[in-house]
């Protein structure tokens, strides 16, 4: 665990000395505290900007008390056959109501409940407490707490799975975010399973990095951006009973990011991404079929003022990450065929996209996805819903109360 902890801060040291991560899709409308709001500002969104104040009626002021509310509720169909992922369906809704205070502008305090509810089923899949603080500081943030997970880390989807914003809603552990002018940085670590003395299981720990170096200004014709990505998972531990070997895995992505808005009445920017990606495994004993392996993953998008239609071409050679998006990987996930692999992966993917502006603080988002198998010569797609709505409302100030006899 010590070590994992040391590579993550050692990355993230050297990259702080390196613009705006920015993952291949546009998913502001799961992260941004406006998920109305279209394009207007001609960029995506930093993946770095803090994604609460911006969305409340007013700045922040040492003494607020503010009632926050998110809304999740998702509909996502696959309609896979293959043996890696077979189909499977997610339908449900999530709801996040917290209170919010501010002992300073710069220190924001939320506590609440999360509650989880899938349809077709009477009971409800989690209720849990949520806490975070957030320290801002200049264009630093350290968060505490339930950090800002899955999309807001902006991954690519062979890293980190798209369906993460489903299936495991809340992070815990602690979050350093950077955004610079030229440079943002996502490092966060977040603690799976708390190990105990005596305990038959291992502790288990996810963490990572997301970052950019922006190569050109604002004013440029075309957006340059370098990213670096990396995730690492690790089970181990030293006070349980199990004495099961320690597994770590790591994740490596990099390569290029451009950009070129176009201004045009339908046709609104170009999007190319490419990037090499790379796994690894450092664990003592190794349990999976593949010790190392490697991607390549190329994107082009047309984002027009209808929708976002965006083809990637995908080939992995023994390639597996434990947090990716399970059509990517050479080995089965849990929904496929047990022991299945699959060594050399090679998919073209079509996505279009639409969000739909219901108000500033709410949109529906339409997902069509088919995906072509070339190696079984397979046909595959999912399609999804989702409507995000986030808003917070302003109770007052306890700061400007006067006390009693004062």
């Amino acid at each position: 665990m010590r070590n994992l902890l040391r590579i993550l801060v050692a990355v993230g040291a050297v990259l702080v000395t390196a613009g705006t991560a920015q993952a291949q899709l546009d998913n502001r409308a799961f992260t941004s505290p406006t998920p109305g709001l279209g394009r207007e500002s001609g960029e995506l969104p930093s993946a770095a900007e803090d994604p609460e104040d911006a969305g409340a009626d007013a700045p922040p002021q040492g003494g607020d008390l503010r009632l926050s509310l998110h809304a999740f509720t998702f509909f996502k169909d696959n309609e896979y056959f293959n043996d890696i992922v077979e189909g499977y369906t997610l339908f449900g809704t999530q709801l996040n109501p917290q209170l919010v205070y501010y002992p300073t502008k710069e220190l924001r305090l939320e506590a609440g409940v999360f509650l989880w509810k899938d349809f077709g089923t009477p009971q409800l899949r989690q209720v849990r407490p949520t806490y975070r603080a957030t320290w801002t500081h200049g264009p630093h943030q350290f968060i505490f707490g339930n950090i800002r997970p899955h999309l807001n880390h902006d991954y690519i989807e062979p890293l980190v799975d798209f369906e993460r914003v489903m299936l495991k809603p809340l992070e815990e552990g602690l979050q350093y975010r950077l955004n610079a002018k030229r440079v943002s940085l996502d490092l966060w670590v977040d603690w799976l399973k708390q190990e105990y003395a005596g305990v038959r299981y291992q502790e288990q720990i996810a963490g990572g990095l997301s970052s950019s170096f922006r190569l050109t200004g604002p004013e440029s014709r075309v957006q340059v951006s370098i990213p670096f990505q990396f995730t690492a998972q690790h089970h181990g531990g030293q006070i349980d009973t199990l004495h099961a070997p320690i597994q770590t895995l790591f994740n490596y992505a990099t390569g290029a990011v451009a950009r070129v808005p176009l201004h045009g009445a339908v046709l609104q920017a170009v999007r190319l991404n490419a990037y090499a990606v790379a796994y690894d495994d450092h664990s003592t004993v190794f349990r999976l079929p593949y010790t190392g392996g490697n991607g390549l993953y190329v994107n082009g998008t047309l984002e027009t003022r209808y929708a976002d239609a965006m083809l990637s071409f995908w080939r992995g050679h023994d390639f597996y990450a434990p947090l990716g998006g399970n059509y990517y990987q050479s080995i089965a996930s849990r929904y496929g065929t047990p022991g299945y692999t699959d060594a050399e992966r090679r998919l073209l993917l079509l996505r279009l996209l639409r969000d739909f502006r219901i108000a500033d603080a709410a949109a529906l988002t339409v997902r069509v996805e088919p995906v072509y198998d070339f190696n079984r010569q397979l046909l595959d797609f999912s399609f999804g819903f989702y409507l995000n709505f986030r808003q917070e409302w302003l109770l007052g100030n306890a700061g400007r109360r006067v006390r009693v006899g004062q």
